[in-house]
């Protein structure tokens, strides 16, 4: 039999039983620990963080974690974001740079707030905020800077935080997909003003969903404490709502789960490391293939390959290829920048208003190196700390089975 034969050509896929997946429990790493803190909150018969000790001991928790002076949890990735945005209080109209490429939850918060996303073009490599492009959009309305640590490399953190404090604008970053991931002497998080955290379902840890910020800043943990419960100061014992503000708070379930997956965070990040490694070991010679930079600062929420198409072949068809040799691929990770989806390019805000982007335009070409990326240059694989060495191994042989078979020049 063909061994070279691609699989979506009739060939033999190299694997016919899925990888670990963080979309079931093979790829989770949930067990007692998890087990018992949901009993032992239902068993309390409080569930509800107002009056519980499961979110504040978390909280207290994840800054020790990270060295930080205060953390504030709350009900989603996209939450906590909101909770940064409102804490740096915009003016209507007022701009925050950010990134093309990343969930929609990095940019809604933004439009929530009445502020205006603006679109930095990113790196072509490590697709994360390049700090001239952000520098370039910088304007007398720029408000913040929302940096993303994209798929756990770190964004140029420090030179971006260097760039805000020229300006006196505020340097948020979303730290999603970037758990631990190291800067120096300390990790995200913690060199922005504000640091943000998401428990969903495909995180590094997860409680299904949830959320965390960070920050040094005391006024802005207030802040953004009293935003994630309506705006009121449960601390004076008086029903009063200082501003405008939501329901964000996270439940005591989700706070337990949560301490407890906490305990798992480096096992869970050294794993996924030394899997990459393996990985990018055996496709360091492919021509026309870029494996993830990582100076001993990449976390691996995903795998992402950067082609050459010129050399590897077309993207799209590589992550057709892949799949069918059984190793998931996402040719481009989005389906466009996200200045291209319709909320924003077509202004679907508040009613017809169109507010706040009636006179705001996203055309193509805003961010080249983003959207040479999406169509033609990124491809993203799911990482995972339950592969195995043979798992790895199958995806490399896969890797190295699709370059023979797509590349124009031999591997």
């Amino acid at each position: 039999m063909d061994q070279t034969e691609l699989a979506r050509d009739g060939g033999t896929p190299v694997r016919s039983t899925p990888l670990p997946s963080v979309m079931d429990a093979s790829g989770r790493r949930f067990g007692d620990e998890e087990v018992k803190a949901v009993e032992r909150v239902l068993r309390s018969g409080m569930l509800s963080a107002t009056w519980g000790t499961e979110v504040p001991a978390l909280e207290q928790e994840f800054a020790e974690v990270l060295g930080a002076g205060h953390a504030v949890a709350c009900s989603s990735g996209t939450a906590a974001l909101h909770l940064a945005v409102a804490a740096v209080d915009p003016e209507p109209g007022d701009e925050i740079i950010t990134t093309p490429i990343s969930d929609m939850g990095t940019i809604f918060p933004i439009l929530m707030q009445n502020a205006v996303p603006v679109f930095a073009d990113v790196d072509p490599i490590t697709g994360n905020l390049d700090p001239a492009t952000v520098a370039a959009a910088i304007t007398p309305r720029t408000k913040a800077v929302l940096a993303v640590h994209l798929f756990g490399k770190p964004a140029p953190i420090v030179e971006l935080r260097e760039l805000c404090d020229q300006h006196g604008i505020v340097l948020i970053e979303d730290c999603a997909q970037a758990y631990l991931a190291p800067v120096g002497d300390t990790v995200v998080g913690r060199i922005g003003h504000i640091g943000c955290f998401s428990l969903q379902q495909t995180k590094h840890i997860s409680a299904g969903d949830g959320g965390l910020v960070v920050t040094e800043d005391a006024a802005l943990a207030r802040r953004m404490r009293l935003f994630a419960d309506k705006g009121w100061p449960r601390a004076t014992n008086e029903r009063n709502y200082l501003f405008l503000a939501l329901n964000y708070r996270m439940t005591e379930l989700v706070g337990a789960v949560t301490r407890a997956q906490l305990t798992r965070l480096a096992g869970v990040i050294a794993d996924r490391r030394t899997a990459a490694a393996r990985a990018t070991a055996g496709i360091a010679d492919l021509a026309g293939v870029t494996p993830p930079p990582d100076s001993g600062d990449h976390v691996y929420w995903q795998y992402p390959l950067i082609l050459d198409p010129e050399v590897a072949g077309d993207l799209h068809e590589w992550a057709t290829a892949l799949t069918a040799e059984g190793i998931p691929a996402n040719g481009g990770y989005l389906t466009s920048p996200l200045y291209a989806a319709p909320a924003l390019r077509d202004r679907v805000t508040y009613g017809d208003s169109h507010f706040p982007l009636q006179d705001v335009e996203y055309p193509d070409g805003l961010c080249p190196n983003a959207e040479e990326l999406i169509s033609h240059r990124l491809l993203v694989l799911p990482w995972n700390e339950n592969y195995t060495k043979t798992d790895v191994d199958d995806i490399v042989t896969a890797i190295r089975k699709v370059h023979t078979a797509l590349s124009k020049v031999a591997g």
